[in-house]
């Protein structure tokens, strides 16, 4: 893979506030006219399910489709999104030089869907059915996460269901993943949180809390307005969430998250099966990508396809799908 170039690096000053604030952004990708007419062509090819890793996936329920998770993985335009030098060289300032991209997904909001809870992630198994660590730290670290990256595929003010997040929060944990959630169907969309409609696509992120009295500080919350075609980098052990989509709009926000972690983190370590909100299905053609530098541990394996005519480095020493 050529040697990634600095001209997208974060500066000392970035990283640093990216250290003390957990988050870092907007940043500008696309043109809103050049993301929309991207998003025009988009569509139809996320409906074609038959290429998707997990296309054949089971027992799939709520609004999280499996088929439409790692859409990188089938989709040209996705594939080289989650590469984009833009995206990379941030995230690489952070990760160092050797990272790769374990997963993406879809989050849209359509007009009146609740605001997602308060939530952080640290190696998620809190989704998992297996309540497997999906992700592993190297040297048993106390807890790790991965960067996410959101980009905006749509317009995402406040009233659309913008992100929000609790700057500083990234390095302690308010929540334990070993712990389980109830899925409810009907508390979709019908539950209030300090009142504000708030869920956790059927269940209720509270349950997951270390301590049950306990509540997130929302005065320090800060909402992340950010206009099509815009991406934003955060650690998913942020205190993070979304407001409500107040349905004054007829039009959904979508936004498209990629996940990044270094080389030396293990993925899906004792899983033969993706399994999330009550869904699950085979990890037999997944595979990560690598997106900057090498893989020296060779602990985890990487896609060998070419997505219409793009195809993913391979690293020497690592496994391949």
């Amino acid at each position: 893979m050529a040697e990634q170039q600095p001209g997208f690096s974060l500066t000392p000053e970035q990283v640093e506030q990216f250290h003390r604030d957990g988050f870092i952004g907007p940043f500008d990708l696309y043109e809103p006219e050049e993301m929309e007419q991207n998003l025009r062509a988009l569509r139809p090819k996320l409906l074609n399910t038959k290429r998707a890793v997990y296309g054949q996936g089971k027992g799939i329920s709520g609004v999280t489709n499996l088929a439409n998770y790692d859409r990188h993985l089938d989709v040209e335009f996705l594939a080289r999104h989650i590469a984009r030098p833009e995206i990379v060289d941030r995230v690489a300032s952070i990760l160092g030089p050797d990272v790769l991209c374990w997963r993406s997904e879809f989050f849209p909001k359509y007009p009146g869907d609740e605001g997602t809870d308060w939530h952080q992630a640290d190696n998620f198994a809190n989704v998992a059915g297996s309540k497997q660590p999906q992700i592993e730290w190297p040297n048993d670290a106390e807890f790790g996460g991965t960067i996410t990256v959101w980009t905006a595929f749509t317009p995402a003010p406040v009233e659309m269901g913008c992100l929000q997040f609790i700057p500083g929060t990234h390095d302690v944990m308010n929540y334990d993943e070993s712990k389980t959630m109830v899925y409810d169907q009907s508390s979709i969309n019908a539950t209030e949180k300090a009142g504000v409609r708030r869920g956790f696509f059927g269940y209720d992120y509270r349950a997951l809390q270390k301590d049950p009295g306990w509540a997130p500080d929302e005065s320090a919350a800060v909402s992340q307005v950010m206009r099509q075609g815009q991406f934003i980098i955060f650690w998913s052990t942020l205190m993070h969430a979304s407001h409500p989509h107040s349905g004054l709009t007829d039009q959904m926000r979508l936004g498209y998250a990629a996940r990044y972690l270094p080389t030396s983190v293990r993925v899906y370590p004792y899983s033969d099966e993706l399994e999330e909100f009550g869904g699950s299905a085979s990890l037999e053609q997944f595979g990560n990508v690598l997106v900057s530098g090498t893989d020296t541990f060779g602990h985890n394996r990487y896609t060998a396809e070419t997505v219409d005519g793009f195809r993913f480095p391979v690293p020497a020493p690592g496994g391949v799908s």
